[in-house]
């Protein structure tokens, strides 16, 4: 990244929501209840979204190569996939649990 404001402040940005996704997605994995897993699963999707959003600016504004940054975009995008998927299959099970309660 270049040392300009520009590229410190999407530099930045960057690193809190790319660390951001890894670390929630531990509190995932330690989720007490399905509603907790779903409601931290949200958490890292939208900070994958995040992740992705500003590796996006990285390109428009060509501060890095783009051939360097897309790879790391596709990733960035593809975890929002997985924790989409995630969300929906969570949901599914929860009520299928809930109306086998019933």
């Amino acid at each position: 990244m270049p040392n300009t404001e520009l590229g410190r402040i999407v530099k930045n940005q960057l690193l809190r929501c790319g660390t951001s996704v890894a670390s929630n997605y531990r509190a995932v994995c330690r989720s007490r209840s399905m509603p907790d897993f779903i409601s931290k699963l949200s958490v890292v999707e939208e900070e994958a979204d995040e992740s992705a959003f500003w590796l996006e600016i990285i390109i428009e504004c060509d501060l890095v190569k783009k051939e360097l940054v897309e790879p790391l975009l596709k990733e960035a995008n593809e975890i929002v996939a997985i924790m989409v998927s995630a969300k929906r299959t969570a949901r599914s099970n929860k009520s299928k649990i809930e109306n086998h309660k019933s």
